[in-house]
């Protein structure tokens, strides 16, 4: 019997394994406190909740997933920047503010390459509970990429390429 034919959390990480998924934490840990700059300095309501639900139900979820992952195999976590504090949208100067359509793009470009990031980690996974986590972390992310793309279609800040009627 060899040390890969037991249950999968008690197989050892190999080095592509244990290099992903701490640089995913990593990447995630940055962009959580990137949500919360972007939480206050979102004005529509309908992109504010959604930031709030991706915030709370996705991002952080997969944090600590992730950590426990991490944590349980003895490897060492990434260091997490410092959260940001709640500010009132108001007391953010215009020219240093981003503006809605602005932080729709930029979560959907997140998304999009978590998607991407997550499929490579999939593909490079030995153990079958990183390659289902990583799975499910890629199918949520899509999830809400379609929820950001129909509030920039109701919202009227898609920005459509030209359209070929040939």
């Amino acid at each position: 019997m060899g040390m890969l034919d037991t249950k999968p959390q008690e197989e050892p990480l190999h080095s592509g394994e244990v290099f992903n998924l701490w640089t995913y934490l990593y990447s995630t840990k940055g962009f959580l406190v990137t949500l919360q700059t972007l939480i206050n300095h979102t004005g529509d309501n309908d992109l504010k909740v959604f930031l709030e639900d991706l915030y709370e139900n996705a991002f952080t979820q997969e944090d600590q997933q992730v950590e426990a992952l991490l944590k349980e195999t003895g490897i060492r976590l990434p260091p997490a920047p410092p959260d940001r504090p709640n500010v009132e949208l108001q007391d953010i100067p215009a020219g240093a503010r981003f503006n809605d359509p602005e932080i729709a793009v930029l979560v959907q470009k997140e998304l999009m390459i978590g998607k991407m990031t997550c499929s490579y980690i999939t593909g490079i996974a030995i153990r079958e509970d990183i390659r289902t986590m990583f799975g499910e972390f890629h199918t949520q992310k899509d999830e809400y990429e379609l929820k950001v793309l129909k509030i920039t279609k109701n919202k009227g800040w898609i920005v459509s390429p030209p359209i070929n009627i040939k």
